[in-house]
């Protein structure tokens, strides 16, 4: 079967799932993949007809989005992203002519796909806020950002054939064609053997918040960092903090063995940790409640705790809860991806079957 697989490319979190992912599909299917951003030189080293397309980008000050500088960067690449972005569908609708559409919370599949009477399966983990009920004491206080982002969510794939909702937290369904499955889980994460140790890993994708920084040098606890000097290419030490270049290895062989993680909000880390058995400070992006409502999850579950920023007292508060929160994390387990890629293989004969 001729698949078109949509991937958004804004956090390397969509490409390491999509990944998964594809691997499955293409050893099945001809598969052309579309995507944007840093994802698309990930998934261009491990798969062939992966097509560059123009997507949205996030600009951060601190630990917050920048809202304006995001708006304005956005529609400087929309002048020349979207002209390009019509030809390359041009091209693989007389080239390629896919059967089904899967997306990873990626547009232009989806619109190609209605716009062909395609069918169109979604596969990520966001559709968790508009396609499920949430307790409204877990969003005491955030409703107003819930009601934005489901609203926003509900917006970006209505009325897919499918939705298949990666997740490590099972809130009451509320929607039909809605079905949620264990976390898409990398091999290496899989294979690796979690251990205890002393360090804490730290991941921060904004390379601009400074008081996270400061509050960890003042632990005097040893931290990997990742994500905060994004151009060097060998360990900078300063103190008790190691800033690390980025190694897929590496960071799996550190999170493997970590004492606990202190990362945003982002789900596929916090699913990696959560798979390890390792617990989680989470600092989620202002401006993102999708972060928040993975943290609030967390928290809820005793797997770590959620923070809006962090100081001395709550580091200290959160590392008092570690052994409490390893113990809650024992429990969880899952049988790798088994249970994502069944029920994936499944709506894809669904979908080639209704267009018989």
């Amino acid at each position: 079967m001729r698949i078109l697989y949509g991937v958004v490319g804004e956090g390397m979190g969509h490409a390491t799932r999509s990944s998964v992912i594809l691997e499955h599909l293409t050893q099945q299917h001809d598969v052309h993949v579309v995507v944007s951003g840093r994802a698309r030189d990930y998934l261009a080293q491990r798969f062939e007809n992966v097509h560059k397309i123009w997507g949205l980008t996030i600009q951060y000050e601190g630990n917050s989005v920048r809202k304006l500088g995001t708006l304005l960067e956005n529609l400087k690449g929309a002048l020349t992203g979207l002209p390009k972005n019509v030809n390359a569908y041009f091209d693989l609708i007389d080239e390629f002519r896919p059967e089904v559409v899967v997306s990873d919370f990626e547009s232009f599949s989806y619109l190609y796909a209605k716009n062909h009477l395609l069918p169109v399966i979604s596969v990520d983990n966001m559709q968790i806020i508009n396609r499920c009920k949430h307790e409204p004491s877990l969003l005491d206080g955030y409703q107003r950002n819930f009601e934005l982002t489901k609203s926003i969510v509900k917006a970006k794939l209505p009325r897919c054939f499918h939705y298949l909702v990666a997740t490590f937290f099972y809130p009451e369904v509320r929607k039909d064609r809605t079905t949620l499955v264990p976390s898409i889980l990398r091999p290496e994460i899989l294979a690796a053997k979690s251990e205890p140790g002393e360090h804490l890993l730290v991941y921060q994708t904004s390379t601009t918040n400074t008081d996270l920084m400061s509050a960890l040098e003042q632990s005097g606890l040893p931290c990997r960092v990742y994500g905060v000097r994004r151009g060097i290419q060998v360990d900078q030490v300063e103190r008790n903090l190691t800033f690390r270049p980025f190694s897929e290895a590496g960071f799996i062989d550190d999170l493997a063995t970590a004492r606990a993680v202190i990362a945003g909000g982002g789900y596929t880390l916090m699913s990696e940790a959560v798979y390890l058995h390792k617990p989680v400070l989470s600092l989620p992006v202002q401006g993102q409640f999708e972060q928040t409502l993975n943290a609030l999850y967390l928290q809820q579950l005793g797997y770590g705790r959620h923070a809006e920023v962090l100081d001395k007292p709550t580091l200290d508060a959160f590392l008092a809860d570690v052994p409490r929160c390893a113990d809650n994390l024992r429990a969880y387990s899952q049988d790798g991806n088994r249970l994502m890629l069944e029920a994936l293989d499944e709506q894809i004969a669904l979908a080639a079957a209704s267009r018989s």
